[in-house]
């Protein structure tokens, strides 16, 4: 009973460390990009933020993840979509442009943290935590530098219900779990998906009309994800069937020489 009760001790605080760290990252990443949206356009903020597919992949060679030319090949694919989509004015550096650009490299600190711990911890419960600490360490600036009234909230309450229970809890939720079994840039790049979802929802619900470029940046997102995943896929599966019919010849030819 007393070696099972540590290890359930050293579950518990994984686990906890696991969400404090993901807590901060988020909170880091949200911050940043919220101020930075105040001083730059959304357009180039969708582009600047994407950023993290390039960071995500040069970080993971530190850790020791290291990405294949199809890996690259599709975020470079990426990042080209992505500014086709979100660039449409003269592309220049202001002080919100570099808030962003630090709040990707949080996001994918947030990508790598989640890749380590997820694998080792209940990710439903580590996303609670997370949750808790970025909702404690955002209320902190908000109570010093903001007046929050009731009525303000209340008026905000389909917006707050939106971003809290299905853009953060659901969302957010979802990545955890789901990054037990993926490759961190991989998964990068799904996420990248974001500004092409944001473009077609426009246009559907909103009815925007998007641009032949915008489609352009589109169609290379999904080419990127499709050649990041489904070739390596294939290559791995592959593989797995050469050694398996290898393993099975070996195994006949054993019989065959066995007096």
């Amino acid at each position: 009973q007393g070696p099972h009760t540590e290890e359930k001790k050293g579950d518990r605080k994984t686990l906890w460390i696991g969400g404090i760290y993901c807590g901060i990252a988020l909170a880091a990443g949200s911050s940043l990009q919220q101020v930075g949206l105040v001083y730059t356009s959304a357009g180039k903020a969708g582009f600047l933020t994407a950023l993290y597919i390039l960071i995500v992949p040069l970080l993971g060679i530190f850790v020791g993840k290291r990405a294949g030319i199809k890996i690259w090949t599709g975020v470079g694919l990426a990042m080209l979509g992505i500014f086709f989509l979100c660039v449409k004015e003269g592309f220049s550096i202001v002080h919100g442009d570099l808030l962003i650009m630090v709040s990707a490299l949080a996001f994918a600190v947030h990508i790598l943290v989640i890749d380590y711990f997820a694998p080792k911890v209940d990710g439903v419960k580590m996303s609670c935590i997370q949750f808790l600490v970025c909702g404690v360490l955002c209320a902190v600036p908000m109570l010093i530098w903001e007046r929050p009234a009731a009525g303000a909230i209340l008026d905000a309450y389909v917006p707050l219900l939106y971003a809290g229970v299905l853009s953060c809890g659901a969302a957010y939720t979802m990545q955890v779990v789901a990054q037990k079994d993926a490759d961190p840039t991989v998964a990068s790049l799904i996420l990248s998906l974001e500004s092409v979802f944001a473009a077609l929802t426009s246009w559907l619900i909103l009815h925007e009309k998007r641009t032949p470029r915008e489609l352009f940046g589109c169609a290379l997102v999904f080419l990127a994800i499709i050649l990041a995943q489904l070739p390596a896929k294939n290559l791995r599966t592959g593989k797995s069937l050469k050694c398996e019919a290898s393993s099975e010849i070996n195994k006949e030819t054993e019989q065959f020489e066995a007096p």
